[in-house]
């Protein structure tokens, strides 16, 4: 891939990286260490992972209601994916269209030969050819690093720790921890309870840390696109644009079609949110607009220098 690399971006996320791999290993031990049986636990968990990886490219355009188009039918959007492709030296993704006035993209798929990119309305609408071809680098970054299997297998023991959280909560619920007839069986009975109430605790505790450090992963896997795709283009200031008027354009889109599109902010390229006070504005899946329009600004700066 012709992609440019990022050296200090990339030693962030190999550290959250690792501390994520840290944290999940402390984990397994301590429920192993406790006795948990991690079998059918492993199992199921496996199971909702692989429905995510196989089939994150239908379940995205699906609830997007968008539809795969031809060359025929996209000969514009075609031609501009076409183009990047071959200076990114990648396989071209399936391009699809969402019927919708939310000016955005994204990109899913478990590698780049199953890849699909998709817009929308609304974005090729607002965009000239410029600022629609620094959106279309930046998704096909995304393809070209494998973004998508990247966040969906690093957030497969989070996963896990929420399901582990969810099961003792619920036999806590239903008695699932206590019973039996005697002084022996309640002395056993409040030990298993405690020993779920540990479980219970340190699942959520792992999730709460596995999901903060996933989403920073995801922070930095945005900039990394900002940053690789306006340097394929060669014009960062086209993505700027791109972004500003994105993000004001979002402002006017009714709050009922905002809050439909907001789960899949992780896969945009600019996140929604919906009016009044939500989750993601404490735990962002993409950096402030200031941060991404400065990191843009530099590389301008940087390829408008003359070589000295």
């Amino acid at each position: 891939m012709r992609f440019a690399p990022d050296r200090g971006l990339n030693v962030r996320m190999l550290t959250t990286m690792f501390l994520l791999g840290l944290v999940y290993v402390l984990f397994v031990a301590l429920l192993l260490a406790a006795g948990v049986s991690m079998v059918p636990v492993l199992v199921i968990a496996a199971l909702l992972l692989a429905a995510q990886f196989w089939f994150s490219d239908r379940i995205a355009l699906y609830s997007m209601r968008a539809s795969i188009v031809s060359p025929e039918q996209a000969p514009e959007l075609h031609g501009l994916v076409d183009r990047l492709c071959a200076l990114a030296d990648m396989p071209k993704p399936q391009v699809a269209i969402a019927q919708t006035d939310l000016p955005n993209a994204f990109a899913t798929g478990r590698s780049p030969k199953a890849a699909v990119l998709c817009v929308t309305t609304g974005l090729l609408r607002r965009l000239d050819r410029g600022e629609l071809e620094g959106v279309i680098a930046h998704e096909l970054s995304h393809v070209a690093h494998r973004d998508v299997a990247v966040i969906t297998i690093a957030s497969f023991l989070g996963m896990l720790a929420g399901f582990l959280a969810r099961m003792a909560m619920y036999a806590e619920m239903f008695g699932g921890f206590g019973g039996g007839n005697g002084r022996r069986s309640n002395q056993g009975g409040d030990n298993v309870a405690v020993a779920g109430l540990a479980i219970m605790l340190i699942s959520g505790l792992v999730y709460l840390i596995s999901f903060l450090l996933i989403r920073a992963l995801s922070r930095y896997r945005e900039l990394l696109a900002d940053r690789s795709g306006a340097l394929l283009t060669g014009r960062p200031s086209a993505l700027a644009s791109a972004l500003v008027k994105v993000s004001g354009e979002a402002a006017r889109i009714p709050t009922r079609d905002l809050r439909q599109a907001e789960h899949l902010n992780a896969f945009f390229f600019s996140p929604v949110k919906a009016r009044g006070f939500s989750l993601s504005s404490l735990f962002a899946t993409h950096p402030s607009l200031e941060v991404r329009l400065r990191q843009l600004q530099e590389l301008e700066s940087q390829l408008d220098r003359p070589n000295s």
